[in-house]
């Protein structure tokens, strides 16, 4: 098993469940320890947050072999009042954005969602 990413200390603007999201959209064939590593997460957290995700109705899962396949939800809707009527789509679309914008993104949006790539074509 991999070592425990570094620690991190005071809030932050995202929480670890958009950090997941967001990678499960850059790559949905990625594995946990893939997701952990980037979102700086153990693979027991990230299995939790992927098992919230499931069944808050925003991800599904396909196995294949001893491979899961991702699917987003991106019509379902943030959970947070002040975010009625804003979807997951949405979200993801503005890290997406984010990633291409900083170099970062060249794999990840190839892969984005539909609306996050035509998002880039018609900037």
């Amino acid at each position: 098993m991999g070592a425990v990413p570094e620690s991190h200390s005071g809030w932050t603007f995202l929480t670890n469940h958009a950090r997941v999201l967001a990678a499960i959209a850059a790559d949905p064939a990625t594995r946990i320890r893939d997701i952990a590593a980037r979102c700086r997460l153990t693979e027991r957290a990230v299995q939790k947050i992927v098992s919230d995700l499931e069944e808050g109705g925003y991800l599904s899962h396909t196995r294949r072999g001893r491979s899961n396949t991702y699917r987003i939800e991106e019509g379902t809707i943030l959970r947070h009042p002040a975010e009625s009527g804003l979807a997951v789509a949405e979200l993801l679309t503005l890290l997406a954005q984010h990633d291409a914008d900083h170099g970062d993104g060249s794999r990840q949006l190839e892969s984005a969602p539909p609306h996050a790539r035509s998002l880039k074509s018609d900037s």
